[in-house]
């Protein structure tokens, strides 16, 4: 691993342990059985492995893209499997635009109780007939007084089935990227 230094090599010993305690042990009866179970996300939370990469202030690791990288990684060759850590992971696609965009108060709402492993988060961005090209969508969201009334279909929402909100790509404004 060219990137890795002692802290790297540390975080891949505890999302080993993580992995092979956790998940490797119970995910092929997990799949079979069609189901994910929701305490992973708390236990992955007390494991220190669901916030790598997150502010500190926010119950976040800390830790930038490298330690992301080096968490996921061991996760799944530990864990002998992509899904769950797809699954587990799902929120590193829904917290993002929150991070960027939320004030102060949406992210202590959203993203902390995630990062505790309370709260699961989804990003819906594909939709039937466009696919996942976000210059493309179609789902808009207008404004309706203090709110916004969203207009549209999404589809293919990893953890859509088990998460307690959605952070949903739309379109507010121009064509393009500009208006989403």
């Amino acid at each position: 691993y060219l990137f890795e230094t002692d802290e790297h090599r540390t975080l891949r010993a505890q999302v080993r342990r993580f992995a092979q305690e956790q998940i490797e042990p119970n995910a092929q009866r997990w799949d079979e059985a069609e189901e994910f179970p929701r305490s992973l996300y708390a236990i992955a939370a007390a494991a220190n492995v669901l916030g790598i990469g997150y502010p500190e202030n926010l119950g976040g690791a800390g830790g930038d893209i490298t330690h992301v990288i080096a968490a996921s990684d061991e996760m799944i060759v530990s864990g002998k499997n992509v899904g769950v850590t797809v699954g587990l992971g799902s929120h590193a696609i829904a917290l993002p635009p929150i991070l960027a965009a939320g004030t102060e108060e949406q992210k202590q709402s959203f993203v902390a109780p995630v990062l505790r492993g309370e709260k699961i988060a989804a990003l819906a961005v594909t939709e039937p007939e466009m696919g996942s090209d976000v210059a493309s969508l179609r789902t808009q969201a207008v404004r309706d007084g203090d709110h916004y009334v969203v207009i549209g279909e999404k589809m293919f929402i990893t953890s859509g089935v088990r998460a307690d909100f959605v952070t949903a790509a739309v379109r507010t404004g121009e064509e393009s990227h500009a208006g989403i």
